[in-house]
């Protein structure tokens, strides 16, 4: 019979711990297992006369608790079978086994699938003995150590195949002293784990070495200066450098008749566009804050037309090339109506593009 020292052990290690699942994985499991099961010495003690036929298959069922990969408890139900046979006295004896177990396991770990596994523990038994077909039924309970080791195999993330082999100590009969037994199992069990294994996040490194924002893979233009706008190919976008010219007609009020004193300033936009054959201008008409919005719109288109047609028509620039646009009192370059603010929105510019192009900044450049 096991000391009470051992049988508390024993018992304190059902309790519950902390613990911790790893990647997602409970730490509970449940499972069940079939074998063979050989009692001795029975056949091998000189009061049997002969041995009958056995009942030898055993069963279990369990629950264990993982504290970790490598060590656990478990707790179960285990059925050892029986087995028959004839003393000199000519009794037929009929003698099994079952009860409860609780256990220390270990596992150790051989490569992504495979483990070694071992167990020691103790069983609260129920020994009994039908003899003579049941007309002297007798029977006791007590504690009995076992231990085992087997290996395992991790079928899917949840389900484990296991081989194992226990050896059970002192399986008497406690009660009449007439057996004292231990037994060998060799059997197989399948256990389930509760819980998934958390999906791996795949890290994908992306390398920028010039820092545009175009990982290198797909970037086609490759060491672009950091402080230019690319397109999703990491290429540089460019856009027209503009060439303003200020055209000083100095209309007069409510009028759109370009004065002869304006002439070399329109021949300036001239010369240039002649120099630069594919070069476009838009010429931008303004008018005073003066009177009506809608036609002091009006009146800046006109004024912007007039100076079109004497790029076209007196310095012969093609009609193609020009274009005019009147901006009214939208974008002064004095607000107010005062006669010095006035007179400076009264005028006419002239912007051409398509000479050369520049690299589109970045907004923080900018900045």
């Amino acid at each position: 019979m096991m000391n009470n020292t051992l049988k508390a052990v024993l018992l304190t290690s059902i309790l519950p711990f902390a613990a911790h699942a790893d990647d997602g994985m409970t730490p509970w499991y449940i499972g069940a297992g079939i074998g063979i099961n050989d009692y001795e010495p029975q056949c091998d003690m000189k009061t049997m006369a002969s041995c009958g036929e056995d009942d030898p298959y055993a069963w279990d069922v369990f629950a264990g608790f993982l504290f970790n990969e490598y060590v656990g408890i478990e707790v179960g139900y285990r059925d050892l079978g029986r087995s028959e046979f004839t003393d000199y006295s000519g009794n037929l004896n009929d003698v099994g086994v079952h009860g409860v177990t609780a256990g220390f396991v270990g596992i150790l770990p051989l490569g992504e699938r495979w483990s070694f596994n071992a167990e020691v523990g103790a069983m609260h038994y129920l020994w009994y003995n039908n003899q003579n077909y049941g007309s002297d039924y007798y029977s006791a309970t007590d504690f009995a150590p076992y231990f085992g080791a087997g290996f395992g195999f991790n079928v899917t993330e949840n389900f484990k195949f296991e081989m194992k082999y226990r050896r059970y100590q002192d399986l008497n009969d406690t009660e009449y002293n007439t057996y004292d037994m231990e037994s060998n199992y060799w059997g197989l069990q399948l256990s389930y784990r509760f819980g998934h294994k958390a999906k791996e996040e795949m890290v994908v490194v992306i390398f920028d070495s010039d820092a545009d924002g175009v990982p290198d893979d797909i970037d086609q233009c490759p060491n672009t200066p950091p402080n230019e706008q690319v397109d999703a190919y990491g290429c540089t976008i460019y856009e027209d450098k503009i060439f303003k010219f200020e055209i000083g007609a100095e209309f007069d009020n409510n009028s759109a008749v370009v004065k002869e004193a304006a002439m070399p300033d329109i021949k300036k936009v001239a010369d240039f566009m002649i120099e630069y054959p594919d070069s476009m201008v838009e010429v931008s008409g303004y008018a005073s804050n003066v009177g009506a919005p809608d036609y002091n719109m009006a009146l800046s288109q006109r004024r912007a037309d007039a100076v079109a047609n004497i790029l076209t028509k007196r310095f012969g620039i093609e009609k193609s090339r020009v274009t005019s646009k009147g901006y009214g009192i939208t974008k002064p370059l004095i607000p107010g109506r005062s006669a010095a603010a006035n007179k400076a929105n009264r005028r006419i510019e002239a912007q051409v593009t398509g000479v050369e192009q520049v690299p589109l900044m970045r907004m923080e450049a900018i900045e």
